[in-house]
């Protein structure tokens, strides 16, 4: 056994045969769970995209692969690692420069939207933020809504004198 090459767990792209990701996707979660291999390898995702779809007189909404023939893998690499997804049926390697696997960076992964960074919300509905972002920056205003899946904010500032809301992401304010 090498040394472990990142204890930080990273996502991998592994290249499948055509028509294999889903496949690919579930023989790996079936190795993870039967050997017990989940502090290594963490999640398997395909990276996909709603699109309608519009035949004759019908619309129906699909997912569809944004690449055919992709697999992502959360894990950390190491040789087992390596061995255990190289060694998955349908799988014909990672991606990277002379078969060496890269990480994609927290830019690609965020992207792909295949995770979902959860932003910490440090004020609550009524409190004064400070808008720090966009063309309002400077302004201060009082936080009326804040969305669901936590990132939208809408915010009433006193704009020329005017109440004014405005929605604005999450990271574009803080609290005062």
């Amino acid at each position: 056994m090498g040394m472990p090459v990142d204890s930080v767990p990273r996502w991998y792209v592994i290249h499948t045969y055509s028509g294999y990701e889903n496949k690919v996707a579930g023989n790996i979660e079936k190795i993870v769970e039967n050997r017990g291999l989940s502090d290594m390898i963490f999640d398997v995702k395909i990276p996909t995209e709603k699109v309608i779809e519009i035949s004759g007189s019908e619309e129906k909404e699909i997912e569809r692969k944004i690449f055919p023939s992709y697999v992502l893998v959360k894990m950390i690499m190491n040789d087992e690692s390596w061995h255990i997804i190289r060694n998955t049926t349908g799988v014909t390697g990672f991606v990277g420069p002379g078969s060496r696997p890269v990480p994609l960076s927290d830019k690609e992964v965020e992207k792909l939207g295949v995770e979902v960074k959860v932003i910490e919300i440090a004020f609550e509905l009524g409190d004064s933020v400070k808008i720090i972002d966009g063309p309002l920056s400077g302004f201060v205003g009082i936080v009326e809504e804040i969305s669901p899946d936590k990132m939208k904010v809408t915010v009433s500032a006193s704009l020329f004198g005017r109440e004014t809301k405005v929605e604005l992401s999450v990271s574009q304010v803080k609290p005062v």
